[in-house]
C-alpha cells in the first residue's frame, strides 16, 4: 500500500464507510505532468456510508473533500468520487 493510499484510507475512515475502494489510476495518465515521478496522483474512490443518507451528490462530495483536506492538489491531482448510501449500493448491479 502506498503512502498516499494509506493516508486516504485513514482520512476517509472518518466517514465510517461500510465499503471503501481506492484505485490509483496514475499510470493511465502517462505523459501528463502529474504522472511524472514525485508528481500528483489520480484516484478513483468508491465509498459507501450511512452518513450519505439524505445528502445530495454535491454534499457527499464536499464531505469527501473535507475528509481528504490538504491531500488535494498535492499529492492528489485528480479524484473521481462515487459516494453512495448502503441502499443505493444494494440497488446497483455490477
Amino acid at each position: 500500500m502506498s503512502v498516499v493510499e494509506s493516508k486516504l484510507r485513514t482520512r476517509l475512515a472518518t466517514l465510517t464507510p461500510t465499503t471503501l475502494e481506492l484505485n490509483d489510476d496514475s499510470a493511465a495518465h502517462a505523459g501528463h505532468a502529474g504522472a511524472a515521478p514525485g508528481g500528483a496522483t489520480h484516484w478513483r474512490v468508491r465509498l459507501i456510508s450511512t452518513q450519505f443518507v439524505g445528502k445530495s451528490t454535491v454534499a457527499r462530495h464536499r464531505m469527501v473533500y473535507a475528509a481528504i483536506g490538504d491531500l488535494m492538489n498535492q499529492p492528489i491531482h485528480a479524484l473521481q468520487i462515487q459516494a453512495l448510501t448502503p441502499e443505493e449500493a444494494a440497488r446497483q448491479s455490477f
